[in-house]
């Protein structure tokens, strides 16, 4: 007796490579669990920490996680803030943080320490 095509995968296989399942989507987000991230939010800060969570409406939860702030343009020329001010900022420690989706305007992978 042949497998129902949820159990063979038959679903994923006919949807073709520029489709993706919900089963593929659920394994590339398990894919990332523990894994850090780092977010860059509307308001300039970015939040890095270890992805833990999300839910349907793109909300985030990292643990461990820390706050930058985006630098003044103290220093540069024309007063302009630098192309990326991550590393020169102060982290602020925040430990579990929720990141409501409509404030997420990129998340990075951060590579893993070798």
């Amino acid at each position: 007796m042949a497998d129902p095509p949820e159990e063979a995968g038959g679903d994923l296989a006919r949807a073709g490579p520029g489709v993706a399942g919900p089963r593929r989507g659920r394994q590339r987000l398990e894919a990332l669990l523990n894994r850090s991230l780092r977010i860059r939010m509307s308001d300039g800060r970015t939040l890095v920490g270890a992805f833990l969570c999300t839910d349907r409406q793109s909300n985030v939860i990292l643990g461990s996680a820390q706050e930058f702030l985006k630098a003044a343009g103290l220093g540069c020329p024309g007063g302009a803030p630098p192309a990326d001010a991550f590393p020169g900022s102060e982290p602020r420690v925040l430990g579990l943080a929720m990141v409501p989706g409509h404030h997420i305007v990129s998340i990075e992978v951060e590579p893993p320490y070798p």
